[in-house]
């Protein structure tokens, strides 16, 4: 299957969001993609895997999840057009703590560790661009871990729906109340009581 031009237009714009490449950077990270597709409930990385791909979604949604006994904690969520992976395995190139799973069926442009490495290394604005995307993920990651500490459950599915109003159709509500760290039933009354 061949990359549609749409999909790497997405891309383009994402990535010229965060911090603009100059034709030859963007050339050779556009080139260093493939398309890949997952069915539905599709494990792409196991907990003890070490990611090896970075992956840009053009459809479907994915979750990545900690295992703790019989219960599991959604951690997060990717759809069209982001990025996604377990980032920390990603970039360090240690094994996965996490689990990252398709929910629907999905389709992402990929690419490599060795190639996006091999990218930081060839181009100072390449890594300053990595540099960006990881400190506004850590603003992103920092920001959830107060709404998860200090916020009131209606507060925490305000906030999501305020962010992200598309999720409650696209998302089986029990991944969405790991996601928020609520219990179903909780989830359920605000789902019915609060509007936004």
């Amino acid at each position: 299957m061949s990359i549609l031009s749409a999909d790497l237009s997405q891309l383009r714009n994402l990535i010229f969001a965060i911090h603009p490449l100059q034709d030859a950077e963007w050339n050779a990270f556009s080139s260093a993609w493939t398309t890949f597709e997952a069915k539905r409930k599709t494990i792409l990385t196991a907990a003890g895997e070490t990611e090896r791909y970075l992956y840009f979604v053009t459809s479907g949604v994915q979750r990545a999840y900690y295992l703790h006994g019989d219960k599991d904690a959604t951690i997060m969520f990717s759809y069209p057009y982001s990025f996604s992976g377990v980032a920390d395995s990603f970039l360090l190139q240690k094994p996965s703590p996490y689990y990252l799973e398709t929910l629907t069926q999905s389709t992402f442009l990929r690419t490599t560790f060795n190639q996006v490495n091999e990218l930081m290394q060839r181009y100072h604005n390449f890594e300053t661009l990595i540099r960006k995307a990881i400190s506004i993920t850590l603003a992103g990651t920092l920001e959830r871990q107060v709404e998860l500490q200090a916020f009131s459950a209606e507060e925490k599915f305000r906030t999501l729906l305020k962010r992200s109003p598309h999720v409650l159709q696209q998302i089986p509500h029990k991944y969405l109340a790991s996601y928020l760290g609520i219990d179903a039933t909780t989830f359920s009354k605000l789902l019915g009581s609060v509007r936004i």
